[in-house]
């Protein structure tokens, strides 16, 4: 059975590891991305992960999903947020193909991580699915019938950019704007909090987390309701490390969407939670892959 190489490189961490060709992982690992050194040492740490693999898995192909915006026909990235130095015009496909001999095909992270979800996850099955990722920033990403939807310059769905109540929709909604709000309400050092803290603390009742929550998911819920207004998906899927609150945060953000959307659109649009979690990445890259040679 065929092997593959399934590399996901985010701002953070850089997770890896050997995907069979039945889409079953059988080897993963991470190390840490260090993103502060640029597009060149990320490149030659994805280099490095391939070919200590290679050396001990009979490989077939080089899957890379990673952030930043993807030119998917050359496998390089066209444009990177500056947390990622130098990235823009990294060329990951033509690096490893040229030392490897095996093809390689590269994918945006939150791409490949709404494609994860519609082949083996959440939106599986459905026709139109939404996928937001909700981080450090908010990520999106739209499947039609199986297909990832690039636009025009493979940049559709770059919807933390999108304007909103005079900033933008990853500025006011992301997950990390909930420990810049609780520090400054409760005037408190910001590293006192993190996600996981704040929603302990509301649990409990504290007031200024439970605020902070609920601003997060109203602006959520607007956002989403304005994608849908456009692109009318069957299933929005939620993901990144706050959506482990999902038993927390599913009601909250269902009723903020209801406060948006007309009710039309609202009774055909359902919330689910990531399934895959930290292996989206991996297995988006995979599967976009498999698509990218099918039949060949």
């Amino acid at each position: 059975m065929k092997e593959y190489v399934s590399i996901d490189i985010g701002g953070t961490a850089i997770k890896y590891g050997v995907i069979r060709e039945d889409g079953e992982i059988v080897y993963r690992n991470e190390r840490e991305t260090e993103s502060y050194k640029g597009g060149p040492a990320i490149l030659a740490k994805a280099v490095d992960i391939a070919d200590a693999l290679i050396r001990t898995y009979q490989i077939s192909g080089i899957c890379i999903s990673t952030a930043g915006m993807v030119d998917t026909e050359k496998g390089e990235i066209f444009y990177s947020a500056p947390l990622i130095p130098n990235y823009a015009g990294t060329k990951f496909k033509e690096t490893m193909e040229r030392r490897f001999g095996i093809p390689c095909e590269v994918e945006n992270d939150v791409n490949c991580a709404g494609l994860a979800e519609y082949v083996s996850g959440a939106s599986r099955g459905s026709h139109i699915a939404l996928m937001l990722t909700i981080g450090t920033g908010i990520g999106g990403c739209i499947v039609i019938d199986g297909k990832v939807f690039h636009g025009f310059s493979n940049s559709a769905c770059e919807v933390g950019y999108m304007h909103m109540d005079g900033s933008d929709f990853q500025t006011l909604g992301a997950a990390s704007i909930l420990t810049k709000k609780v520090a400054e309400w409760k005037q408190e050092p910001q590293e006192n909090w993190n996600g996981y803290h704040i929603f302990e603390e509301a649990k409990k009742g504290d007031a200024i987390c439970n605020r902070a929550i609920d601003e997060m998911t109203d602006v959520l819920g607007k956002g989403i309701a304005n994608i849908c207004y456009v692109i009318n998906p069957e299933v929005v899927v939620l993901g990144g490390g706050i959506m482990a609150q999902k038993a927390f945060l599913k009601s909250k953000i269902e009723n903020a969407l209801l406060r948006y959307l007309v009710s039309g659109i609202a009774e055909n649009t359902r919330i689910e939670f990531a399934k895959h979690k930290n292996d989206a990445g991996m297995l988006g890259a995979f599967y976009h892959f498999m698509g990218c040679h099918q039949g060949r």
